[in-house]
């Protein structure tokens, strides 16, 4: 069978009644299981003011990590660009690449913390050119409420649930609109975009000029790090990552409304570059128990996180399942977050492999990204132990040839 690779998207959940100090811990922990297990890639989000996520430094914890394992690829879904200029970022990556040898990805995202007033906008069903939105793993904005983009109802494409897509409007005393004012975001920042990637990509092969001289910028200079666009849309990080031939991850588990759009988009983009052919990984959402009532108990407390980021407050602390049940969203609340519940893969191993079966299917995805969260961390190492092992049993997993080295 076609091997497809299963890598991690870590955003470092801190449980309730835990600690930043012990959900890196975890983090940690988790990264040398899935090294032993078989997983690919090691990827972490970055997020900023949401009390439930310690993933606010990834660069730093991406070091940690690397220097934790010793063969998995670590990287960044996404580092974003607004956040921290390119040179900053080439600099960094190509600190992590020299302390730790040539598996380091470096995931660039548009957007993640806009001005505030702005919004952060899912592609329309047509796929049309649009905005970019958050990447992989990236928090969602927070928002009034979120408002269906095209006058469709949800659909099943040959297997797979695509909901309807959604706008997030950012309320201007949210937190998310908050990150912006701290991180000295300004309209037109994801305007820059192209520019900072093209800066990032000639630090890194040493051809950056200023008044008709090379500037060097080590050790970002001829560092061996990988290279990956992230997007939620078929817009601008779609199209740049097709028009320069780089690979690509596309968002189901934030975005699944507009994930076919995505990939559609930089498909219909790609020109042979970096890559001589289109490289995709799709993210899912995951939770694998012992049996589906242990998956259904153990992904309790999801409804209510999810919908602590939408509307602006900032993840909470990850709930207990008991908790969830003693608390349970507002019929409102709760469509607020449908789109997210209906497309989390929980289930037994079995179960869930098929699931991400049928997104690999439709998608194309060459390679796809698994994040779990849990209230209880072994119960989550355990997650990630049960597919690996499922997938193996199914041959179909591979430490991939990397997709790309920055020239």
């Amino acid at each position: 069978m076609t091997a497809v690779p299963l890598s991690v998207l870590d955003l470092v959940p801190v449980s309730s009644g835990s600690t930043t100090a012990a959900a890196l811990a975890n983090t940690l922990d988790l990264a040398r299981v899935a090294e032993q297990t078989g997983y690919a890639r090691y990827w972490l989000a970055e997020h900023h003011l949401n009390p439930g996520v310690a993933g606010s430094a990834p660069n730093i914890v991406i070091g940690a990590v690397a220097a934790a394992t010793s063969t998995i690829r670590v990287g960044s879904a996404a580092t974003l660009v607004g956040n921290v200029r390119g040179l900053q970022i080439a600099e960094t990556f190509g600190t992590l690449a020299a302390l730790y040898g040539p598996r380091i990805d470096l995931g660039l995202g548009r957007s993640g913390a806009p001005a505030p007033g702005a919004r952060a906008s899912g592609a329309r069903a047509s796929g049309a050119r649009a905005a970019g939105a958050p990447a992989p793993g990236a928090s969602a904005p927070g928002a009034s409420k979120p408002q269906s983009l095209a006058p469709r109802e949800d659909e099943v494409v040959d297997g797979l649930l695509i909901p309807a897509p959604f706008e997030f409007r950012i309320a201007p005393r949210s937190r998310f609109a908050l990150q912006g004012e701290l991180l000295g975001r300004v309209p037109g920042d994801v305007d820059r975009f192209e520019g900072e990637l093209s800066l990032i990509r000639a630090l890194f092969a040493g051809t950056w000029t200023r008044d008709g001289a090379v500037v060097e910028a080590p050790p970002a200079t001829g560092a061996p790090v990988e290279l990956w666009i992230h997007g939620s849309t078929g817009g601008a990080s779609a199209w740049a990552a097709g028009a320069l031939g780089l690979p690509y991850g596309a968002n189901y588990h934030t975005s699944p409304g507009t994930v076919l759009a995505s990939v559609e988009a930089y498909r219909e983009a790609f020109r042979p570059g970096v890559l001589d052919a289109p490289h995709v990984i799709v993210s899912a959402d995951v939770v694998v128990g012992r049996s589906a009532a242990e998956a259904s108990e153990l992904a309790l407390g999801y409804g209510q996180w999810v919908h602590s980021i939408r509307s602006g407050v900032g993840a909470i602390e990850y709930p207990t399942p008991a908790w969830a049940r003693e608390h349970p969203l507002s019929s409102g609340d709760a469509a607020s977050v449908a789109d997210r519940l209906a497309t989390r893969f929980v289930g037994e191993a079995g179960h869930v492999a098929d699931q991400l079966e049928t997104l690999e299917r439709v998608t194309g995805a060459d390679e796809l990204l698994i994040t779990t969260i849990t209230h209880d961390h072994s119960a989550r190492v355990r997650s990630y132990e049960l597919l690996a092992a499922e997938w193996a049993a199914r041959a179909r997993v591979r430490v991939p040839a990397p997709a790309g080295v920055v020239a």
